[in-house]
This record gives structure tokens, C-alpha cells and sequence, in this order.
């Protein structure tokens, strides 16, 4: 485990030191000569519900933005192609125009017939001219506040339209979370304190499972304070995003290490205990291996386009998250092999249950990206990352339940392991063992 303990705190220092702050109260600076480099200095972008939408621009010297003709320009359609444009074709295209004149305005978002995603950029009258030098005033600080519509109909929700509803759904998920810990903890407890043929089996997808707990919960004290104040805590977004990555290299370590590692061996010795947890160097190698691959992906993915505000391990627009889906789909047609020569050799039908539970696990866990963003492109634009996110998280959950089931099952495992009562985890009465056995 030497070399996993030095990938986590490589992946803990990256993700805390590259933490970026993104919220819809957006702070900061109007540059001039950015606007000009640019086109147009990009600040934000936002996707309104279609109804009661609210643009709030504050400023700390209206007189200057006012010298300068400071307006902030909306483009409705994000793909637009505002890129082969000229500057002033560019700015001509802007669907609303706002002129920073005074200390607040306040700007409502034209009514759309169904949620739509919005660019914000910011221009003065220095922007189009590049013949002149741009006179060496000073940057306007600024503070933009986006709102769409409550429950009541009144512009108070920070939350974009493809982000509305995560903050419920971390909240019933931390309920379920607390249920399950309520009811499952001691008998879990018992049997990893006995240990038993699938004692490290039970401390890593125990570990996995917690540490998805951690994300959840730090995303959803994320997320209450984002509703808030548009800013959240940044620093609870990123811890969140860690968790749930170090949940994933560590169920992807234990999959691999288990079946590669018992395959390997399977040929030296005679295996009368399925599954165990097998070490040697090629097993080791390979699942580290895909360990570092998916670690490595899932770091490009989140960062490969921080000016998209992208937060969220499950979208799959870039590269990296295109080459993440094709990795879990390789994972999952190896361990198809891999099991599938196991249960064609196979004589016993109870080992051969056992197996077909653990393949079931084992693909909904690498299977359930690929397939929801397959099927997430019938919904629009606005649900398709909410229904990849929640439902990744539901089925993992899923999959963890089913591999607990499997290992900590009394009857089941015992016939297929031909070992003792009395190292199981989670048994009845050894009494009533010896007597039935």
C-alpha cells in the first residue's frame, strides 16, 4: 500500500493547491486593456430558468465607468461563434447591453420559454480601438450578482439552472447515509474486528464508502452556503472533489488487485478460498497501473478548462473525461474476461453465483458512467449533467451495497470457502453452525 499512500497525498496537495473559487456572486477587476486583447473580457456565465431572471452589477467608482462607457454585454447563445467576429460586429451582437453608470444596477433577464445559458462579458470605448493607447485609469472594482427565480417566483436563487435540485439531493443522500450507519454500523463494526478471509476486502470498500460520505457532505455544506451568498466555500467544494476521487482510485485498486491477483495465482496453488486478496508483482503492477491512469484523468478532467467553472467529475465534454469513460469501459471489458474464464471452468453452481454477484457489482460500478452519459444526450442541456452526477453516485452507491452483500453474506460464502464458522464475519450462533453443518 506504500505506493497508493504516496498517489493520495500527490493527489490531495493537486487538488488543494489548484482549488478554484467559482460561485455566481463573481468579484474582481474590469480591465481595459483585457477587453481589448479580448474582444471583450469574458467574466462569467450563467444558465437562467427562463423566468425572473436577475443581473446585479455593483461598482466602487460609477464616475469612472462612466468616463469610459463600461457596459456589460449578455450573449444569449453560447455557441454563437463570437470567435470570427470582428470587435465591433462582436460587441453589436451582444443580446442585452448594459451601461455601468451608477453605483448598483439592476438588469432583468429577458423571459425565455425554457432555461438558457447566458455569457457575460464586459466592454468600454477603449475596447475596439487599437490604434489608440488605452489611457492609464485604473481598474473599476466590481461585484456580479446572478439570481434566477425561488419557488415563490422571486429572483433569489443563485444556483444556475443545471445546478437546481444538488443541493436537495446531497441532503437526502446524507439521510440515507445516516440511516444505513444507524443500522449497519455495529454488525460492520463486529466483523472487521475479527477479521476473516475478506478482512481487507471490508476495511477498503468500508473506506471507499466513507470517504463518498465525506463528499457528500462537503458538497452539501458547500452548496448551502452557495445558496446563500452565489460564493459557497471554495475550499469545501475541493475537499469534496478529493474524497470522491480517492473513493474511486480506491475501489478501482481493490476490483483490480482482487481479481487480477487471485487469476495470477490461481494457476500455482489450488483455491479453495475465492477472490482473496492475492498480492504479486504483476497483479500489483497492473493495478496500480490503472489506478495512476484513472488518478491522472480525473485530475485533467477537472482542470482542463478552469475558465468553464467546471466542478464536477462526472461532465464529459473535454478530452479527459472522453478518455476517463473509455478507461472505465476497458476496465470493465477486462474484468469481463477475467471472470468470464473463470465461471466457464467453473463446476459448482454456488461458486459460480458467487462470481456472477461480484461481475454484477463490479460493472455497475465501471459501466454506469459510460451508459448515463450515453443516456443523459435525450434530456436537455440543462439536466444532462444533473442526471450523469446523481445517478454515477447512486449507482456506485448500489455497487458497494451489492459487494457488502456478497462478503459479509454468512451462508453463501461460507459453502463457497470451505472454511470455518468461526472465522466468518457477521455469523449466527456458532452453535447452530457445527449443528447445520
Amino acid at each position: 500500500m506504500g505506493i497508493m499512500s504516496y498517489f493520495l497525498v500527490m493527489l490531495v496537495a493537486v487538488v488543494l493547491l489548484e482549488s478554484e473559487v467559482s460561485g455566481k456572486t463573481v468579484k474582481g477587476l474590469f480591465k481595459s486593456e483585457v477587453a481589448r486583447q479580448q474582444n471583450g473580457q469574458f467574466i462569467t456565465k450563467f444558465m437562467y430558468q427562463g423566468r425572473s431572471g436577475l443581473l446585479v452589477c455593483r461598482l466602487d467608482n460609477s464616475a469612472l465607468a462612466t468616463e469610459k462607457e463600461s457596459r456589460l454585454l449578455l450573449y444569449q447563445d453560447l455557441d454563437s461563434g463570437l470567435d470570427n467576429l470582428s470587435c465591433s460586429e462582436r460587441l453589436a451582437k451582444a443580446s442585452v447591453s448594459i451601461s455601468l453608470s451608477q453605483d448598483e444596477q439592476n438588469q432583468t433577464i429577458p423571459r425565455q420559454s425554457s432555461p438558457t445559458g447566458w455569457q457575460i462579458f464586459y466592454s468600454d470605448r477603449y475596447t475596439c480601438q487599437e490604434g489608440s493607447a488605452v489611457p492609464s485609469h485604473a481598474d473599476l472594482t466590481f461585484t456580479v450578482l446572478l439570481f434566477n427565480a425561488d419557488s415563490a417566483g422571486n429572483p433569489l436563487e443563485h444556483f444556475s439552472a443545471e445546478e437546481a435540485g444538488l443541493h436537495s439531493f446531497y441532503f437526502l443522500l446524507l439521510l440515507a447515509y445516516f440511516i444505513a450507519c444507524c443500522i449497519y454500523i455495529q454488525p460492520l463494526y463486529q466483523a472487521l474486528r475479527k477479521g476473516g478471509p475478506m478482512h481487507t476486502v471490508l476495511k477498503v470498500l468500508t473506506t471507499a464508502l466513507t470517504l463518498q460520505g465525506c463528499s457528500a457532505l462537503c458538497n452539501y455544506v458547500h452548496l448551502a452556503r452557495y445558496s446563500r451568498d452565489g460564493t459557497g466555500i471554495p475550499l469545501m467544494g475541493s475537499l469534496a472533489e478529493f474524497w470522491d476521487m480517492v473513493s474511486q482510485v480506491s475501489m478501482l485498486y481493490m476490483l483490480l488487485s482482487l481479481c487480477m491477483g487471485w487469476t495470477l495465482s490461481r494457476g500455482r496453488k489450488p483455491q479453495s478460498r475465492p477472490l482473496q486478496w492475492e498480492q504479486s508483482p504483476a497483479s500489483t503492477a497492473i493495478a496500480v497501473g490503472g489506478v495512476i491512469t484513472q488518478g491522472v484523468l480525473l485530475l485533467w478532467e477537472q482542470y482542463s478548462d478552469l475558465e468553464s467553472e467546471h466542478h464536477s467529475y462526472h461532465a464529459q465534454q473535454s478530452l479527459a473525461g472522453l478518455l476517463l469513460i473509455a478507461l472505465r469501459v476497458g476496465l470493465a471489458l477486462l474484468l469481463a474476461s477475467i471472470l468470464y474464464q473463470i465461471i466457464s471452468t467453473e463446476r459448482s453452481t454456488l461458486k459460480r453465483d458467487f462470481y456472477l454477484t461480484f461481475a454484477k457489482g463490479c460493472f455497475l460500478w465501471f459501466l454506469c458512467h459510460p451508459v448515463l452519459v450515453l443516456i443523459s444526450v435525450i434530456f436537455n442541456d440543462h439536466q444532462r449533467e444533473k442526471v450523469v452526477t446523481i445517478g454515477v453516485i447512486l449507482c456506485q452507491s448500489i455497487s458497494m451495497v451489492i459487494l457488502y452483500q456478497l462478503f459479509l453474506s454468512r451462508s453463501l460464502y461460507w459453502e463457497v470457502s470451505s472454511l470455518s464458522s468461526v472465522s466468518l464475519p457477521l455469523t449466527m450462533s456458532r452453535t447452530n453452525h457445527r449443528g447445520r453443518y
